[in-house]
């Protein structure tokens, strides 16, 4: 099944990439978050996808900051795909404000150890699996890889956040606890326990990330734990996590899912989707980079296609700024670089890892030097259309810097264009539609 696992553009400057979702700069004061269909469990990064659980976690996510925004402002601005939210530009509290319902979990490993004090929250004795607190309680985190527990004098004390902050999200956190518990309650749901992240926007308080996802909270059946309280059904991704404790490889938990596994947990996201927005999970049906890039470009986001100009010397930037000015007249980016055939080896390899992967249409135009070593190293690591373009200081010296560019190694086939025509060239092999009808106008105006 088709599955978003990662996101590259270009044209973008990636900020993170953490276990699920991938952090995008647009500008000072928006930041772009794609939540791909990766999965983690156990902190770690399972190898196989789950098709959809991207789009599901997204759609849960905005469905609750819409739902919650008389409590707290959030961080949201656009939904423009399904996978792909569009976000306020905050300064994260390096603090997750962990709410808990219910004694389960690691929580119950804990207290089943001796342990009775949780993030400084004292919890009585004699309690048992999955009871009830009489009211819901808070154990933060800090905000790293192994979400240590620490307590509201720490947080403080280690300048985490002031203490009137801190006051503020203690509030927030337990009114939206309250608020989606009632909610879900309703759906037949039971909100077990939950994280929170907040920001500072501007001086103000405003929730981040995620909020009452299958990822970052826990859900039982209602009916379920009404029946067999020590037991309840977990509708969340503890089928994935129950699954990989059952098929344990020498002691260690697997990385790769069973395809049964991976098509169950597709459909228990739908459906909690479903049961949480009260509305039947959809996706248009194309593939998803392409879903992507159309709605990406329909939202002015990126630009629709892409043309790298690699230049083998900074001597010829001159050359290269009137390509870019012909390319740039028809609404394509242009990413403009130096690199040495002979000394940048590295560079092209991330070069490649960048523009092999890129979500949209993408040429590369090599300006290189008699012998052109630059175009032929470029199309033996590219999956892109590699254009060759000679400088030169007269007609001879570009007689022989085209012959040379059109004797290079088999499998890479960088071709040679004439300088005149090469940004022209470019711009046609991404082979855009609207890029097209713009070629074709032109076309016709010159005819």
């Amino acid at each position: 099944m088709d599955c978003l696992t990662k996101f590259v553009s270009p044209q973008l400057k990636m900020l993170h990439r953490g276990k699920v979702r991938d952090s995008i700069r647009i500008d000072d004061h928006t930041r772009m978050i794609v939540v791909t269909d990766r999965i983690s469990a156990f902190n770690k990064k399972i190898k196989t996808p789950i098709p959809t659980k991207g789009a599901v976690l997204n759609g849960i996510a905005n469905f609750w900051f819409e739902q919650t925004k008389h409590i707290i402002d959030n961080h949201i601005i656009q939904q423009v795909d399904d996978y792909i939210t569009l976000v306020k530009e905050a300064q994260p509290i390096r603090v997750e404000m962990v709410v808990r319902g219910y004694l389960t979990g690691s929580m119950w490993r804990g207290y089943q150890n001796g342990q009775r004090v949780f993030s400084g929250v004292v919890v009585p004795e004699g309690m048992i699996k999955n009871q009830k607190f009489t009211s819901p309680i808070l154990t933060p985190t800090t905000k790293d890889e192994f979400d240590t527990e620490i307590d509201e004098k720490g947080i403080v004390e280690a300048g985490l956040v002031s203490y009137d902050t801190y006051q503020q999200m203690k509030e927030v956190a337990l009114k939206i606890f309250d608020f989606g518990s009632k909610l879900l309650d309703e759906k037949g749901i039971v909100l077990v326990d939950t994280k929170y992240e907040f920001g500072l926007l501007n001086g103000k308080l405003i929730i981040i990330d995620e909020m009452h996802t299958p990822d970052s909270s826990r859900f039982w059946s209602k009916a379920d734990y009404e029946e067999n309280p020590s037991n309840a059904n977990q509708i969340d991704k503890e089928y994935v996590r129950q699954w990989m404790l059952a098929n344990k490889v020498n002691g260690e938990v697997p990385d790769v899912l069973a395809p049964e596994v991976v098509e169950e947990t597709s459909r228990r996201y739908q459906e909690i989707y479903e049961t949480v927005t009260g509305k039947s999970f959809f996706l248009v049906d194309l593939p998803s980079k392409v879903r992507v890039y159309n709605n990406l470009v329909k939202a002015a986001v990126i630009k629709p296609g892409l043309i790298g100009i690699i230049m083998e010397s900074s001597s010829d930037i001159d050359h290269c700024q009137k390509l870019k000015k012909i390319i740039e007249q028809y609404d394509v980016c242009v990413d403009m670089k130096v690199f040495s055939a002979h000394e940048n080896g590295e560079s092209i390899a991330e070069l490649a890892e960048s523009y092999n992967s890129s979500i949209e249409p993408l040429a590369v135009i090599a300006v290189g030097r008699p012998s052109n070593g630059l175009g032929s190293k470029l199309a033996a690591n590219l999956s892109v259309p590699v254009i060759n373009c000679p400088t030169c200081s007269d007609n001879t010296d570009l007689l022989h810097n085209e012959n040379s560019s059109m004797y290079i190694a088999d499998k890479t086939p960088a071709a040679a264009v004439h300088v005149d025509n090469v940004a022209y060239a470019a711009i046609r092999s991404l082979n855009v539609y609207s890029i097209r009808e713009r070629l074709a106008y032109d076309i016709q105006s010159m005819k």
